[in-house]
């Protein structure tokens, strides 16, 4: 069973840019899709982006295409979140998650993070 832990979120002005990492821990990192998703106050989790066990294959939500980026480092164990021109509507937790198999944008991932804030002041 993997163990997902989130960091790199914070307060950041609009237009400015944060990296999150998603540091796995108890399993063959290679073997697990990954994804970011982010929920805002009383919404459902939503899917952000995700990256395929190889890292050749990234998905992107429109809302968030062409700003942010996924990456992976399976030497590192980790899965990074490039956020760019960051808009206060991007303020929320983040997530990431992990699963053997491809779950593209579903939020049925079997493992995830606890979650980092983002917030971005306009």
């Amino acid at each position: 069973q993997v163990q997902l832990v989130e960091s790199g979120g914070g307060l950041v002005q609009a237009g400015g840019s944060l990296r999150l990492s998603c540091a796995a821990s108890g399993g063959a990192f290679s073997s697990y899709y990954m994804g970011w998703f982010r929920q805002f106050p009383g919404k459902e989790r939503e899917f952000v982006a995700a990256i395929n066990w190889g890292g050749g294959s990234t998905y992107y939500a429109d809302s968030v295409t062409g700003r942010f980026a996924i990456s992976r480092d399976n030497a590192k164990n980790t899965v990074y979140l490039q956020m760019n021109r960051l808009k206060p509507e991007d303020t929320a937790v983040y997530y990431c998650a992990a699963d053997h198999n491809f779950r593209g944008s579903s939020s049925r991932y079997d493992y995830w993070g606890q979650g980092t804030q983002v917030t971005v002041s306009s």
